[in-house]
């Protein structure tokens, strides 16, 4: 009888486990201009532009994993701010997905000059106005990064899904 209750024991739990949300994590960093412009980058293995950041290994914080992928694909490691955006953005291929993006602030000249991209995945960068990023990246990536930008000047990160603000507010 106890080993039943011992197997039911592990069901239970693995029924509970079986309901909870295993969420890829990714992070990334917005860097700005004088001008106001948010770094993007152009990957060799996409046909859109993105932000610099990636995907949360194992063990690792969101923050840890911006400042990393910083470092991997740009070769600089500025310091990272604010966390300004949390976005649950699931799609069909990869399922569910919370992606964190940071504070990056203004590069400094010796930033922006030790800049060396990692060449087997990136082609360029460029510092892109609001329209600009929305013409060269996907909606919701763009939705994300212009939240984020927006709330820069506000006092908390906004929570998005699918990049937009949910219509809707938790009781």
């Amino acid at each position: 009888m106890s080993s039943e209750l011992g197997t039911l024991g592990c069901m239970a739990l693995n029924a509970q486990e079986a309901k909870m949300a295993h969420p890829r994590m990714a992070a990334g960093a917005l860097f700005f201009d004088a001008a106001g412009r948010v770094l993007m980058v152009e990957h060799t293995y996409k046909d859109y532009w993105e932000i610099p950041g990636g995907y949360v290994e194992t063990g690792e914080s969101p923050l840890h994993a911006a400042v990393r992928e910083v470092q991997e694909e740009l070769g600089i490691k500025p310091p990272i701010g604010r966390l300004l955006a949390v976005d649950w953005a699931p799609n069909e291929a990869e399922g569910d997905k919370v992606l964190y993006l940071f504070d990056g602030g203004q590069l400094s000249q010796e930033h922006l000059a030790g800049i060396a991209l990692q060449a087997d995945e990136l082609k360029s960068f460029a510092f892109l106005f609001s329209e600009q990023i929305t013409e060269r990246t996907i909606p919701r990536l763009a939705r994300r990064i212009l939240a984020a930008a927006e709330a820069k000047s506000e006092s908390a990160p906004v929570y998005l899904e699918h990049g937009q603000r949910p219509e809707s507010r938790a009781a």
